[in-house]
């Protein structure tokens, strides 16, 4: 791999394949992460690499445990010997309502989604030391508004973006640009999950002020653009890609 190389958390399906697409789109090798499905992401592999004419390499790890995570950053610098971007895309979480919420669903929760961002941006950072860098991180609109079931989750990424504000100031001096993307509803197997996932989407069709649903390639577009000199003095901020539905009261 001697091109750019981007590595996506949850690379192979949902938003992270669309992100994946996106970049194979404009000449990026990839390194897409896993967790269970490795048929998933060999297909995504298979489409990519032949629709493209780009390498792709897989990694199994959960994001949730730092030693998976260095590891997995190791076997990115091993194979591919630089890193240009990082998506920190994979995320999970319990669905409840806040009384019912127990330790073990705020810990899993707050490990896959806010600690293991942390802990892989300071990886990420180490190898784009010499050549400079592009972090992205995927929010959600839970981040800023109380949805229903959704405390645990919500909790988790507005410490995403949070974090998101201090990377983009501690790691300016390395020539990393970081910034998150928030989307509205996106009819994914993550939305399957979701109790009112049906009242979701047909709110979100019914009364976003763009005319339709958000779909993962809206969220793709602008988590590249973030990545490119366009974009370069836009630093620590979360761009809220949902159509206009969460400027409605």
């Amino acid at each position: 791999m001697a091109e750019k190389v981007a590595l996506i958390t949850g690379g192979s399906r949902g938003i992270g394949k669309a992100i994946a697409e996106k970049f194979a789109s404009e000449g990026y090798d990839l390194v897409l992460n896993y967790m269970r499905k490795r048929k998933d992401a060999e297909q995504t592999k298979e489409m990519l690499e032949s629709t493209y004419s780009i390498n792709v390499h897989l990694i199994k790890a959960n994001v949730g445990e730092v030693d998976q995570i260095k590891a997995l950053f190791a076997e990115v610098k091993d194979v591919c010997g630089r890193l240009d971007v990082f998506v920190n895309n994979a995320a999970s979480g319990v669905l409840r309502p806040l009384m019912e919420i127990e330790e073990n669903h705020w810990d899993w929760t707050q490990d896959i989604n806010a600690k293991a961002y942390l802990f892989a941006a300071q990886e990420a950072a180490k190898l784009m030391e010499a050549t400079g860098g592009a972090i992205v991180a995927l929010s959600s609109l839970g981040s800023i508004r109380a949805l229903p079931n959704y405390v645990a989750v919500g909790v988790s990424k507005a410490s995403v973006e949070a974090i998101t504000r201090y990377l983009a100031v501690e790691l300016a001096s390395k020539n990393i640009v970081v910034n998150a993307v928030s989307g509205g509803a996106v009819d994914t197997d993550a939305l399957k999950h979701f109790p009112n996932r049906e009242e979701l989407l047909e709110a979100a069709k019914q009364n976003n002020p763009a005319g339709r649903i958000v779909e993962p390639q809206d969220l793709a577009a602008t988590v590249y653009f973030l990545t490119t000199p366009a974009a370069r003095m836009i630093r620590g901020q979360t761009i809220i890609v949902d159509g206009g539905l969460s400027l409605l009261a």
